[in-house]
């Protein structure tokens, strides 16, 4: 069974914290200066999970309630504090992830530097996602490929990520800056990526501006989305921008879900939007209040700045060593211009003679949200990505 993990190695019994570890300035959610545990239910009916939650760096301890788990989940916050007791004044790179792990998988980032990494794929959500859009999919994954770890990221402004102020400028440059430092700190390099939608840029602004801590090859996978032009989606399906400017109007703290749910229809979005915007509502204290675990103004510029972003230079100029696979929705071929189509065609002859490689996939009866609408067509596509890997 896959585990998840983000600084122990899963399956593997639990010790004192290093001295590396207490002064690694790992933080987590809603837990900063104090120490907490937290259990969570099974994901699976045959395995034993746990949830632990890294106390800050400047604490001398860090303490793990575990029940002989063989398999477990740890959520933290990276930061760029490397040592105890250095003062940073504006500490960067700060997200919220989860790690999950193979089987086979017997690592963590606080091991001897030179044991290898497991390969590692990263999968990012889109706009008014969040990591929990790939948790089932990632799981599959570790089960199927049992070597692999996956790292799944809250972009910033979204989930656990939203509870860290960040610096402006919110655009999709800088939200892949944000995964490069975390990757960095985790000290993995990623053999894969995989972005839906406005994660899809960020995973193409990822090669753009780094050729380290990203591997060589790589495979990128921009689902659903171009590099350039964004075109919303046409009747019944989703318009972002609209989305965010009805979800600004309204207020902070909300009585129901029902309620936030009645009002998106009203306003014409359809019920599988409304129902999976509402995912991001988080109960407010005891009370049956709710509020929105995002920060929507951080949102709206990234979005904005995926609508102006243009990375086709990377797309048409690829690295030695890069593959980029675009995977098309066949329910969204609007979004697709016969411009961009004839674009990464062409592509995919001057990286072949590069030594790169860019390749345009069909997702059958699937609209845009891919791995909702047909996981199973999408798993056997990606599959190709993690099968026959040499370390």
């Amino acid at each position: 069974m896959a585990g998840v993990a983000n600084f122990r190695t899963c399956g593997c019994p639990q010790k004192p914290l290093l001295a590396a570890e207490r002064g690694s300035g790992l933080s987590s959610v809603g837990s900063v200066g104090r120490r907490s545990t937290v259990r969570i239910l099974r994901p699976f009916e045959d395995e034993a999970f746990c949830v632990g939650r890294l106390a800050p760096g400047h604490l001398k301890k860090a303490s793990l309630k575990v029940a002989r788990p063989r398999s477990c989940i740890h959520m933290a916050l990276v930061d760029e504090r490397h040592a105890l007791g250095r003062d940073v004044a504006k500490p960067s790179g700060i997200l919220a992830y989860d790690l999950v792990q193979g089987a086979l998988v017997r690592w963590s980032s606080v091991m001897d530097k030179s044991i290898p990494d497991p390969p590692t794929a990263v999968l990012l959500h889109g706009i008014l996602g969040s990591r929990k859009n790939w948790g089932s999919f990632a799981r599959r994954l570790a089960q199927e490929f049992p070597m692999w770890q996956f790292l799944l990221v809250d972009l910033r402004c979204h989930g656990d990520s939203a509870l860290v102020e960040k610096s402006a400028p919110h655009t999709v440059a800088s939200a892949a800056l944000d995964i490069l430092k975390l990757v960095a700190r985790l000290r993995v390099t990623p053999r894969v990526l995989v972005g839906h939608s406005f994660g899809g840029k960020v995973a193409l602004s990822m090669v753009e501006q780094a050729a380290k801590p990203l591997a060589r090859p790589v495979k990128v996978w921009v689902l659903d989305a171009t590099p350039g032009k964004v075109r919303p989606g046409g009747d019944g399906e989703d318009h972002p921008a609209e989305l965010i400017a009805f979800l600004s109007t309204m207020p902070k703290q909300v009585s129901s879900k029902r309620e936030v749910v009645r009002a998106l229809i009203q306003e014409g979005f359809s019920k599988d939007v409304a129902q999976w915007v509402v995912t991001n509502l988080r109960q407010t204290g005891p009370s049956s209040s709710f509020s929105w675990g995002f920060d929507l103004k951080g949102i709206a510029e990234m979005y904005k700045s995926y609508e102006e972003t243009n990375l086709w230079k990377i797309v048409e100029d690829v690295p030695r060593g890069v593959h980029v696979n675009f995977l098309k929705a066949e329910r969204s071929l609007h979004r697709w211009a016969l411009e961009d189509l004839q674009r990464i065609h062409a592509a995919e002859q001057l990286a072949a003679d590069e030594g790169a490689g860019v390749q345009m996939h069909v997702l059958e009866d699937a609209g845009h949200w891919v791995h909702a609408d047909n996981p199973d067509g999408l798993f056997r596509i990606l599959s190709s990505s993690f099968q026959g890997f040499k370390s």
